[in-house]
C-alpha cells in the first residue's frame, strides 16, 4: 500500500510539473513584439542611425533599454551591429549606455573598507 501511495504521489507531482512547464513553453512572444524586435535588429544592422532612431521611436522604446536588453541572433544588439559592419549604429548604442570605468573606482583610496579579524 505504501508503494502505491508513493507511485500516485510521484505521478501527480510529475503531471503538475509537466503542466507548469507546458504553460511557460506554450506562451510564445506575440507577433507584434516579434516584429518590433526584428525591425529594431534590422535597423541596427543597416548602419543608418536615422532609420534606427525611427524604428526605436516608432515602438516607443528607449535606446538605452534596447542597448541593454535586446539580443539579435544570440548577440547583444551593439555587438550584432558591429559584427555586421554597422559601426555608426553600434557606436550610438554603446554611447547610450554611458561610460563606466573601473579605474575611477580603483583610484579613489579613501573609500576602501578595511576589515580586521
Amino acid at each position: 500500500m505504501n508503494t502505491y501511495k508513493t507511485l500516485v504521489t510521484s505521478v501527480a507531482a510529475a503531471l503538475l510539473l509537466g503542466s507548469i512547464a507546458n504553460v511557460n513553453a506554450g506562451s510564445p512572444m506575440s507577433s507584434y513584439m516579434e516584429n518590433a524586435l526584428v525591425d529594431v535588429c534590422k535597423s541596427a544592422q543597416s548602419n543608418n542611425t536615422i532609420r534606427f532612431s525611427k524604428a526605436v521611436d516608432s515602438y516607443r522604446l528607449k535606446t538605452k533599454t534596447v542597448a541593454l536588453k535586446v539580443v539579435c541572433n544570440g548577440e547583444n544588439i551593439a555587438d550584432f551591429a558591429a559584427n555586421s559592419g554597422a559601426l555608426k549604429t553600434a557606436d550610438r548604442l554603446n554611447k547610450s549606455i554611458g561610460d563606466v570605468s573601473i579605474e575611477d573606482v580603483a583610484l579613489n583610496n579613501s573609500d576602501k573598507i578595511y576589515v580586521n579579524f
